[in-house]
Order: structure tokens, then C-alpha cells, then sequence
């Protein structure tokens, strides 16, 4: 898969399944040196069981208020793990809160992150056609402020959760979704990066008064028709001008919403140019799990 970086973020942590190899392969190392022989060695480390870790998701239906408004959100976590640990917000589709921003809070959960599925547009709202869903994302993202206040509320929600290591947190979104972590993280947001998955890309700071310290990565489709190659210049312009540290992956022959496998059902229906893509589903996935270990 072709993929283009506009900034290249520092290497990542080791991950967990490569400490474990290399613990055992230390403890052959050493019965070795202590006289056992190469054969019994690479026996007695194979017959050592592997401690895995257990993993029991939570899923809690949450609520808050802000912007005279009522949010119903989602928070999922691992509670057999008792360490503090980042939570990370997740902003929906156009669609609003659905099952598919549930489903990510739980895969980021299976990760060891807590994830708070936000509702932006009150009282769990959710489209079933695409001009329904255009009305609802216009009526936030005209009124940035408000949505910042949306999601400040949300962020106090996730933070006070005693899963959380409050001084962690970062925020993903899809689509809609993506367009929000951006303009939070240009308007000054406490977060340390933000993820946007085929995202509207914001071309003007809507809080040029503030400055911006969050790490961004944009996982975009090269051929989605929802953004024009203009639009991506100046998106860039802007963050190169703001002082963002940002990172750009194009996916080769990805449209918009690849990574939603509803997606297809849905352009079936309404033909709104929008298409799942199993490969770039997966490499954003990846890529953003790689960012996530660059920032914490």
C-alpha cells in the first residue's frame, strides 16, 4: 500500500508480546551460561507458560450536560487492569452516536486505553438519511464554541473516571467526527494527539487567540471526493502555520469512510460516494496504534 507522510513522528515503545519473547529468550540465555545444555535450555523455556493478560471490557452508558444540551455517551474499559491508564475520546460520523463509535471505544479498550464514545449532538441523536445528518453536523460545527464545550464536557467525564491517568488523553474521530478532534485541538484543547479517520479538514483556525500543543495524525483517503486537493492545501498551510506537529497518511484507493464496513450498504442506498476498504481500514488502524505508543 502506497503511503505519503508529511511529518514523521519519533520511534514507539516496545510493545508487550516483544518484552515477553525477549524475557524468555534471556532465561535460556542464562541456564545456559549456568551449565545446562543448548537442548534443555530451548526445552525448559518452551515448556514455560506465557502469562497473558486478562482482559474484561466494561461497557457504561454515560450522561452529561453542556451547551443546554444533554449528552448520552459511552465509556468502555478493561476492568481486570487496576493501573491508572490515557483515555481517549471518540467523536462519531455525521450519523451521530451509533453502534460503530461503540464499537472503536471497545477495540481501544481491548488496547488498555479508556474510551469515552461522545455524543455531540445531544440526547443520542442518530440520522437515517444523509440530509438529516448534514442538519445536525452543520448546526455544531457552526457554532464552535458550543462544540468545544460539548466536548470539554465530555473530556471532564472521561478524565474523572478512575480508570484514567487525567494528565493522558487524546481524542479520535471519524468523518464528522475527524473535522471536531482537529478544530479541538487548533482551538487549544488539553489533549496530547488527535487521530482524524477520513475527517473534514478545517482551512482556518477557529481560535487563533489560542495556542495549539497537541501531535496530530490524519489518516485520509487518496481518493475521497468529499475533500478537494485544495482543501488539503491549505489544511496543511494552516497546520505548518499554527506550529502543529503533524503527520499525513494518504491510503492508496480508499474513499470516503473506509474504514466503516457499513459503509458500502450505505452508498448502496444513497449514493453518496462513501465505500469501505478493508486494507486502509486496518493500516490506519495500525498507524494510529503506533501514534498512541509515540504520545504516551
Amino acid at each position: 500500500m502506497e503511503r505519503s507522510f508529511f511529518v514523521v513522528l519519533k520511534k514507539g515503545k516496545i510493545i508487550m508480546k516483544t518484552i515477553k519473547l525477549l524475557t524468555l529468550a534471556s532465561m535460556a540465555a542464562l541456564m545456559l551460561a549456568c551449565g545446562g545444555s543448548k537442548e534443555s535450555a530451548a526445552d525448559e523455556s518452551a515448556e514455560m507458560p506465557v502469562e497473558e493478560a486478562v482482559v474484561e471490557i466494561v461497557g457504561e452508558e454515560v450522561n452529561y450536560s453542556a451547551d443546554s444540551v444533554t449528552m448520552s455517551g459511552y465509556l468502555a474499559y478493561n476492568a481486570s487492569n487496576e493501573e491508572k491508564r490515557p483515555g481517549i475520546i471518540v467523536v462519531h460520523e455525521w450519523w451521530g452516536h451509533n453502534d460503530y463509535a461503540r464499537k472503536r471505544a471497545d477495540m481501544l479498550a481491548e488496547l488498555g486505553y479508556t474510551a469515552l464514545a461522545v455524543d455531540m449532538y445531544g440526547d443520542g441523536k442518530i440520522a437515517g438519511h444523509p440530509s438529516d445528518a448534514g442538519t445536525f453536523a452543520g448546526m455544531v460545527m457552526s457554532n464552535m464554541s458550543g462544540a468545544k464545550e460539548r466536548f470539554m464536557a465530555a473530556m471532564e467525564v472521561l478524565r474523572n473516571h478512575p480508570s484514567v491517568d487525567a494528565e493522558q488523553t487524546a481524542a479520535i474521530g471519524y468523518c464528522f467526527g475527524g473535522g471536531i478532534v482537529l478544530n479541538m485541538a487548533l482551538m487549544g484543547a488539553d489533549l496530547d494527539g488527535v487521530v482524524s479517520f477520513h475527517g473534514s479538514l478545517p482551512v482556518a483556525d477557529p481560535d487563533p487567540e489560542t495556542a495549539t500543543t497537541s501531535k496530530v495524525l490524519v489518516c485520509h483517503g487518496a481518493n475521497d471526493s468529499f475533500i478537494t486537493p485544495e482543501t488539503i492545501e491549505q489544511f496543511q498551510a494552516l497546520m505548518s502555520s499554527e506550529g502543529i506537529e503533524m503527520e499525513f497518511v494518504e491510503y492508496a484507493d480508499a474513499i470516503h469512510s473506509f474504514t466503516n464496513p457499513g459503509a458500502d450498504a450505505i452508498d448502496e442506498e444513497f449514493g453518496i460516494g462513501v465505500g469501505y476498504s478493508e486494507a486502509a481500514d486496518k493500516q490506519s488502524w495500525e498507524d494510529m496504534k503506533r501514534f498512541l505508543g509515540e504520545i504516551f
